[in-house]
């Protein structure tokens, strides 16, 4: 009797946990299937086909552009900074990136509700045109530009070089209207300037030299290089590198640039991803110190991101410049590109930044060593100041305020090195003495 009582309360415990497991089973078989592919991937097409056949439109959208939007709509879900670029928007990233694209060279802003040429840029279609600045674009290819955005605006003119197109032009100072006939030619973009906007790199007072990086393309380092060059062979003794409102670029130009500071074999960055396989370290490898410990301040500001913020950590954290300006944005996070067969591309969050004393820059940004705040205001009248044709863009009323701007991160800037420059001159006289003194007593 005991034992069939046992083996009875036996059975039911087997049979309880069978029916534990089973529903266990059951319920991971669920969430499983509410993660796979496949009928994500069935649902999608379900939706897809019924847009087309029921959306009152639906037969003027083709596949394509519903499955472009439905990419773009879920990259842009994932982060800020990963994006789903069709044809267009990719050929429109490796422009920027190469710093060179068919256009007309000229830098045109809205003003007004009109297409306004802020300034030709020198040697190109438009600046041997007579195009100057102020004056407005009324038509493209005949059609009228009023309500034409800006970036349609840029995307028209822009094109294969060797292309023609037709631009109306209206000057205002004249009221006279002119019809030109362009060719489109290679525009190549400078992304290293000196302080009046040019590739013409004047040495400063003090001997202090100034260069601006506007962002960090392919040809970056080549042309920071040549740019310390010239400054250089003037006598330069202490350098400003502008980074402000720079939003980055390549990971390679930003350790191409931290190498012409630092002594072979330094940590520049650390990127650190999901897997092993995006961790890397990234080490100088040029000819050393180009500048042979030159005192170097940095600026930066909100508007400094990513590859710019690289370059502030790496020379901050390794005692190698002044970081001097407002904190950075927090861009430190790597964005793979993935081409894709149709011409399209991913931009895929993969990884992210962190200085050599592995100080997370993704959110956080570079406090800078010498804080200097600047209000949008200023920032926005110094840099009208030093653009080329900035000031002619202006309305009257606005012009003597920003011709009498003041950069006071800049003047700041100036005054560190000065002092550190004063302070490296006298202890050098100082130690000179010292030696010839020891010399006369040694003769002695």
């Amino acid at each position: 009797m005991k034992r069939r009582i046992l083996y009875g309360l036996l059975m039911v415990a087997l049979g309880l946990n069978l029916l534990v497991g089973a529903r266990i089973y059951f319920y991971s078989a669920q969430a499983a299937d509410r993660d796979s592919a496949y009928p994500s991937l069935e649902l999608f097409s379900f939706v897809m086909e019924r847009v087309r056949k029921d959306y009152v439109d639906g037969g003027k959208i083709t596949y394509q552009e519903l499955v472009y939007g439905a990419l773009k709509g879920m990259i842009n879900t994932l982060d800020p900074h990963s994006e789903f670029m069709d044809p267009e928007k990719y050929k429109e990233l490796q422009n920027d990136t190469q710093g060179a694209f068919g256009g007309l060279g000229i830098v045109i802003s809205m003003r007004d509700n009109f297409v306004t040429v802020v300034a030709p840029m020198d040697d190109t279609p438009g600046f041997r045109a007579g195009i100057l600045t102020g004056d407005r674009i009324i038509k493209i290819d005949g059609k009228s530009a009023e309500k034409m955005s800006l970036p349609d605006a840029v995307k028209t003119l822009r094109g294969e070089p060797d292309t023609e197109v037709s631009v109306t032009i209206l000057r205002p100072s004249s009221g006279k209207i002119s019809e030109l006939k362009l060719k489109r030619a290679i525009i190549k973009v400078d992304m290293v300037k000196d302080l009046n906007g040019k590739r013409e790199f004047p040495l400063g007072e003090n001997k202090i030299g100034y260069i601006r990086l506007v962002q960090f393309g392919e040809k970056t380092s080549e042309d920071l290089e040549g740019a310390l060059k010239k400054l250089k062979k003037q006598g330069m003794e202490s350098l400003i590198l502008d980074l402000r409102g720079n939003p980055g670029g390549l990971l390679d130009q930003a350790v191409a640039v931290c190498e012409k500071f630092l002594p072979r074999g330094e940590l520049v960055v650390t990127t650190e991803g999901r897997n092993a396989a995006q961790t890397s370290f990234r080490y100088a490898t040029g000819r050393g110190d180009e500048l042979h410990n030159m005192p170097i301040v940095i600026l930066v500001n909100l508007g400094s991101a990513s590859a710019s913020e690289i370059v502030a950590g790496c020379l901050q954290d390794l005692k190698r410049a002044v970081i001097l300006g407002e904190k950075s944005f927090g861009k430190g996070s790597v964005q793979s590109i993935l081409p894709l067969q149709d011409g399209s591309a991913l931009r895929l969050t993969t990884a992210k930044y962190y200085t050599p004393s592995h100080k997370v820059i993704h959110e956080e940004g570079i406090t800078p060593d010498i804080i200097v705040p600047m209000s949008e205001d200023e920032e926005r009248d110094v840099a009208a100041k030093r653009s080329p044709g900035g000031i002619e863009f202006l309305e009257e009323k606005d012009r003597e305020r920003v011709k009498n701007s003041r950069d006071v991160q800049f003047d700041r800037a100036m005054d560190l090195l000065k002092g550190i420059t004063l302070y490296t001159h006298r202890t050098s006289a100082e130690d000179q003495a010292t030696k010839k003194a020891a010399e006369k007593i040694a003769v002695k």
